[in-house]
């Protein structure tokens, strides 16, 4: 179980994905850093929100790098200081990709709602389920590893509903960076190539994660079948 092969065949392509993503948005929000843009990230941030009617939703400053994102429960976007003060086209576009998912729980947007409600139960098949897969298969009880399977789908179904909720805060951003008057329609492809690169990481989470509930299944139900 712990050293088979096969498991190998699964993971890699989906590993060496995830590998090439990461350094994407790295090497990408680094360049577009260089390309300057009218405004900084927080007021392209806000003029998005507020076009929208969102004026109650706040904007604040975090610590760490490319550690955006925004908090559904007290409405408020997270700015990491790169992205908050800075006037590019790399914190333009990340910024109104947050922007973008304020506007989406505004809407009742429903991937959104969906993702929101499976986040209980993709933690705890995160941190719970592969415990429970690793007991069962030790002391061969076949009901504790498909429960620890079951549990590990819950963060696969999180995952796939999650690709959709981050493609679709991109789209807002590019549609609304242009309509604003944030950045110019010849401007468009630098912010495209930063979100793009993002949504890769996104791409590759998600299919390590079903790559590797295959793999279980398919392991798990041979042993059954067995």
């Amino acid at each position: 179980m712990f050293f088979d092969p096969v498991y190998f065949l699964f993971i890699l392509p989906p590993f060496l994905l995830g590998l090439y993503a990461q350094w994407k948005v790295k090497s990408s929000f680094a360049s577009m850093s260089q390309v300057p843009a009218r405004m900084a990230g927080a007021e392209a941030a806000r003029r998005m929100l507020d076009s929208a009617g969102l004026r109650d939703v706040g904007i604040e400053q975090v610590p760490g790098h490319l550690s955006d994102h925004y908090d559904p429960r007290h409405k408020v976007l997270r700015l990491s200081p790169d992205v908050y003060r800075g006037r590019s086209m790399a914190a333009v576009g990340v910024a109104c990709h947050e922007a973008g998912h304020a506007m989406q729980d505004a809407d009742g947007y429903a991937p959104l709602v969906i993702r929101n409600m499976a986040v209980p139960a993709a933690n705890f098949g995160s941190n719970i389920g592969i415990w429970l897969l690793i007991g069962g298969a030790i002391a061969s009880i076949e009901p504790l590893i498909w429960l620890g399977i079951v549990a590990f789908g819950a963060t696969v179904f999180f995952q796939l509903v999650n690709l959709p909720v981050e493609f679709n805060a991109s789209s807002r951003a590019k549609l609304e960076l242009v309509d604003q008057g944030i950045i110019s329609r010849e401007e468009a492809p630098y912010v495209a190539k930063v979100l793009n690169a993002a949504a890769l990481t996104y791409v590759a989470a998600t299919l390590q994660a079903v790559m590797t509930l295959l793999y279980l299944i398919m392991r798990f139900a041979g042993g059954s079948r067995e």
